[in-house]
């Protein structure tokens, strides 16, 4: 389904509408299980469940850890199950697990269906996307994995503003099953009209066949590259739920960091674009190697100088290297372990990625009991994505050996 030549945007999406729209519209209906989004109805759905804030708080931390786990489970299926299937049985148990939610008066069921909302959203539909995108394309994987990646910020920038406006006259479970009905109303248009691709195999035992290799978890290589690419979600995670100790902390406003968190989804888009170009071009190795530096340099800068400048500055400097992140982890693992397998790899960095975003707020959040300075946690943040990124140049290199056998080969 990739073209032989690399393409430009403009190209690329008129070549292949329906392969990216089915994977930016995965990606998309991924944000109704993102903390963001269902954060917005924290409040309705503890009083529904006669839950305290806390106590919402260690059941969806409970959540989404089995979470991780069940990733770990289903996501490899995408390697041997029909895309189009796999979609279709995502999007029934969305729907179910919303259902239950809205509508369960018991807190047992209501639960299930959070889980079910966040396994099938957060996880398995942007699982899909970003499969496919990594999968389906060669010379243009990048571009395709840059251009799918902004169907994230794009919920991030839509819906928030979306629900405020449906609350003026809906319940909230009201909004929530109108946003479902239009979702899934362009995925009915995208099941009938779209010509979908296949799975790279046919069955699981075909697909254990033909993995020549250890399981990725068994291999050195796994572990050196994945603290580099858990590494912004694992500290940015921190940053965002800790926000008003940082604020406090740094000398800086609330206000500066409200529009300072705007201005990083908004610089997203061009560089999530720019970076996929520069991955197609450049090659994954080389832009592996840099992404990270943007988001050190501002922890650096945040740590120094502080107030409502650090803010800013971290917060570009977080927005640049975000913008990247997905692409550079999505390729990185193509390279190292072909696309036949990035169902299998790519659900134990999101099994990983949830592990690691469930750990770092309760770890912060010791640490500022204990009257840790926030400019000492943004020194210890820097080490820690430094030795990430020391760690990860061996299989970079390695990934950037195999491209050139493959360039010579070509």
């Amino acid at each position: 389904m990739d073209s032989n030549t690399p393409q430009n945007y403009l190209n690329l999406i008129k070549h292949h509408a329906g392969l990216l729209s089915i994977a930016f519209l995965a990606v998309f209906t991924g944000n109704l299980g993102q903390s963001f989004f269902i954060g917005l109805f924290q409040a309705p759905i503890s009083q529904q469940l006669n839950l305290s804030a806390g106590e919402f708080g260690s059941i969806y931390s409970a959540i989404s850890i089995f979470g991780g786990f069940m990733v770990m489970y289903f996501g490899p299926k995408i390697d041997w199950v029909a895309p189009k299937r796999y979609a279709i049985t995502l999007l029934i148990t969305l729907t179910i697990g919303l259902l239950i939610l809205t509508l369960s008066p018991w807190w047992a069921m209501a639960i299930l269906g959070l889980g079910l909302l966040r396994l099938c959203g957060q996880g398995l539909m942007t699982h899909l996307g970003s499969t496919l995108a990594g999968r389906e394309f060669n010379l243009n994987r990048g571009r395709a994995l840059g251009f799918v990646g902004l169907a994230m910020p794009s919920g991030e920038i839509i819906l928030p503003p979306l629900t405020a406006l449906l609350l003026v006259w809906l319940s909230w479970q009201h909004v929530w099953w109108c946003i479902l009905a239009i979702i899934i109303g362009l995925w009915v248009c995208l099941f009938m009209f779209i010509d979908w691709p296949e799975a790279p195999h046919q069955h699981k035992a075909v697909a254990k066949q033909h993995y020549n290799g250890k399981s990725p978890l068994r291999e050195c290589r796994f572990w050196l590259v994945m603290p580099m690419l858990l590494a912004l979600p694992f500290t940015l995670t921190g940053i965002f739920v800790y926000q008003a100790q940082m604020t406090q902390s740094l000398g800086a406003s609330t206000t500066t960091y409200a529009l300072a968190l705007t201005s990083m989804g908004l610089i997203r888009f061009p560089m999530a674009l720019l970076g996929g170009r520069w991955i197609d071009e450049l090659g994954v190795s080389l832009i592996a190697r840099l992404y990270l530096a943007p988001f050190a340099i501002a922890l650096t800068a945040a740590a120094l100088f502080g107030g409502n400048s650090g803010i800013w500055l971290l917060m570009i400097g977080a927005g640049l290297s975000m913008s990247m992140s997905s692409a550079v982890a999505d390729s990185l693992l193509v390279q190292l372990w072909g696309k036949q397998h990035l169902g299998r790899v790519r659900s134990l960095r999101s099994a990983f990625l949830v592990f690691s975003t469930g750990i770092c707020p309760a770890l912060l959040g010791y640490l500022l009991d204990v009257n840790v300075h926030f400019q000492t946690i943004l020194w210890g943040m820097l080490v820690f994505v430094v030795i990430a990124w020391l760690m990860a140049q061996v299989p970079i290199k390695q990934a950037q050996h195999d491209s050139n056998i493959s360039s010579s080969i070509n």
